[in-house]
């Protein structure tokens, strides 16, 4: 990373101060002001994926946000108003954040050390791509970097990390409003899961990459119940799943496939379709394939890049309804 000077940078930087000057800020009465805390403890995860805790301003105004899910949080709980700053992102239901008013801080894997800076931040979201940003980005405010615990489930994951969110700014009793109907949801599904197999794959450059329910897509078996049937326990698919053959997904047979298609959740130019890709000779005499029961994730760009907030998560158990319980 480079090393960001101080006169140097400001005078570089006139634009992104302009974009960055913007803010939510409140005014509490007097008595408000005397109840509310300067500081407030948060847990979080550090550079090195364990967790800690950091001391935030409480009600933070400026806020730069690196981590979709953060992002979707914010908006969510109203605050919206009071993001400075933000990784720049496709997703539709956050483009009112990718306007001249907010500055771009880069990307969900490569901040903009000086743009963030320029900003002036009170706290700085990360997700797990930019954990080995952590200690520089720490050096121009706190950072509070949050993550989905497969253990735990999405779910549970999705309703922690708003309230830590929610507690920055005292909005904790929002929070059961936002998560509520998610469970009931995630019921129903379950129901048409007893009893079925399943097959959890991410296509990627025209490799299909098995996952299990350690990382993306995990909600899939571990929340909702499909048996993944693909898994090996003593391999780690957190990251981009284990590459398989047709020939294995053949073998095993489930009755249902699921498939994110990477090259389309980061717009890969040239890319094939997923469903180029899996309907092959090979598939097509699977029981899945025969049933109807191949399931290409609508949204994929959620899946891969934003799991972890709450209009993520509705659109992610949108796209499993829409095949399974039609």
């Amino acid at each position: 990373m480079k090393k960001i000077t101080t006169l140097a940078m400001a005078l570089g930087l006139t634009a992104c101060l302009a974009a960055c000057s913007t803010s939510g800020a409140t005014t509490l009465s007097s008595s408000a002001q005397e109840d509310t805390p300067t500081t407030i403890s948060i847990p979080t995860l550090n550079a090195n994926k364990t967790e800690t805790t950091v001391d935030v301003v409480y009600d933070p105004q400026r806020i730069a946000v690196l981590d979709m899910a953060s992002l979707d949080i914010l908006d969510a709980l109203g605050v919206g108003d009071r993001v400075v700053g933000s990784a720049s992102t496709s997703m539709d239901y956050l483009q009112s954040y990718m306007t001249d008013s907010v500055a771009n801080l880069g990307t969900i894997k490569e901040a903009d050390l000086e743009a963030i800076m320029a900003c002036d931040p009170d706290v700085i979201f990360i997700g797990g791509r930019l954990a080995e940003s952590y200690d520089a980005l720490s050096e121009i405010a706190p950072v509070i970097y949050l993550s989905v615990d497969t253990e735990v489930g999405v779910i549970e994951s999705v309703s922690n990390n708003a309230r830590t969110v929610a507690s920055l700014f005292g909005l904790e009793s929002q929070v059961d409003t936002l998560v509520s109907g998610f469970e009931a949801r995630i019921d129903a599904l379950s129901q048409a899961a007893q009893g079925q197999t399943a097959i959890v794959g991410m296509v990627t450059s025209g490799s299909f990459n098995i996952l299990g329910n350690d990382g993306r897509c995990s909600i899939i078996g571990r929340e909702i119940g499909f048996e993944n049937i693909g898994v090996d326990n003593t391999l780690s698919t957190s990251t981009h799943g284990n590459e398989a053959s047709f020939e294995f997904v053949v073998e095993k047979n489930p009755n249902y496939i699921f498939v994110l298609d990477r090259d389309a959740a980061i717009a890969t130019e040239g890319a094939k379709l997923a469903q180029e890709i899996m309907e092959n000779e090979l598939v097509m005499g699977t029981d899945a394939y025969q049933n109807g029961h191949i399931v290409y994730l609508s949204h994929p760009s959620v899946w891969y890049t934003a799991e972890g907030g709450i209009t993520a998560l509705d659109l992610m158990l949108q796209d499993l309804e829409q095949e399974i319980l039609a």
